[in-house]
């Protein structure tokens, strides 16, 4: 964790006293932002660069909230790799690598500078237009729905272990595992959900995973009175007929294939094995996904919800070209 009185870079004609930083790129940004990375962006109206931005979080001499912006990636990326491996880093910018100050934090953070007054958005007088505030995560909605989806690929084994192959439901009765391994053109009935899950079940979300020092809401504050169809005794809602929000789902990821989305939208990260953790947004939906097992699949109109979607037939073709076609880490 950053957050002493020696890291401090020149930001608002002032000392700026770094408490977390973040990358802001194509393959890794803050989602809670947006569903891809020009959205990001313009969340903090930076124009999309391709090579991206490092954000560096933290208080002035006053104890005021500001963001500075740098174009020096690579500087950002090794402090948060030290960080997360409990080494000290001194996160100091060159000014010549500042794109801008920007007031206020556009992520929630649980730690403060010592020796300064508590954390405060900085004097209109001073601050270049309105402070930077975070997303609205009290309600269930777009921020909190990827904010469930990043926990889910971080904590994937947790999730995992809760879903029965078995109970994947299928025209024949049979598992979606065992009914076969091709790519279908169409939405199979097999990729629906076994028991629906409740975002409560895993804890609290991480705000963008264990690589910041961001403060974390629980993914399920707005579900988190929802149960499990199974803890509720009710058959699965999708039945036979397969989820009409997951076809939904399913298609508009199969048109990203044909027609690729907004950078970012589709991201690959590293899992165990040969296999790739997916990542993929859509308007009111997020999908994470190992390419090769199952999927899990948030939806803006089912609050605190976590659909999982058996293999199938479909979903093993469907993972591999998106995973071809997604943005990686470099």
């Amino acid at each position: 964790m950053a957050g002493t009185d020696e890291e401090a870079v020149a930001a608002a004609d002032d000392a700026l006293y770094v408490l977390t930083a973040v990358l802001l790129t194509p393959a890794k940004f803050p989602s809670v932002l947006g569903d891809d990375y020009p959205e990001a962006c313009a969340a903090l109206g930076m124009a999309p660069l391709a090579d991206g931005y490092g954000l560096v979080l933290g208080q002035d001499g006053d104890g005021a909230r500001w963001t500075v912006v740098i174009d020096d990636v690579s500087l950002v990326a090794v402090a948060i790799a030290s960080w997360d491996c409990g080494m000290e880093y001194d996160l100091s910018p060159d000014e010549r690598t500042v794109v801008a100050a920007l007031p206020g934090w556009p992520l929630a953070v649980a730690v403060a500078a010592p020796n300064v007054p508590p954390p405060h958005d900085p004097e209109p007088e001073i601050a270049d237009g309105p402070a930077l505030t975070p997303p609205d995560t009290s309600v269930w909605g777009p921020a909190q729905r990827r904010l469930g989806a990043d926990e889910i690929a971080l904590q994937w084994a947790t999730w995992r272990e809760q879903i029965d192959d078995t109970e994947f439901a299928t025209p024949g009765g049979a598992s979606a595992v065992a009914s076969g391994a091709g790519e279908s053109s169409e939405p199979d009935d097999s990729s629906v959900p076994a028991e629906g899950a409740s975002t409560a079940d895993a804890g609290e979300a991480g705000a963008e995973g264990s690589d910041t020092n961001v403060a974390s809401d629980s993914s399920a504050s707005a579900g988190a009175d929802q149960h499990t169809n199974a803890e509720q005794g009710e058959p699965s809602e999708s039945g036979q007929g397969g989820h009409s929000g997951i076809l939904r789902v399913l298609a508009e990821a199969r048109a990203y294939v044909e027609s690729p989305p907004p950078l970012g939208r589709v991201r690959s990260s590293f899992a165990p094995g040969d296999a790739r953790t997916l990542r993929a947004d859509g308007p009111g939906w997020s999908l994470v996904a190992r390419t090769d097992d199952i999927a899990f699949v948030l939806l803006d109109d089912e609050p605190g919800e976590v659909l999982p979607v058996g293999r199938g037939p479909e979903l093993p073709g469907l993972l591999e070209a998106l995973d071809k076609m997604a943005v990686r880490p470099l």
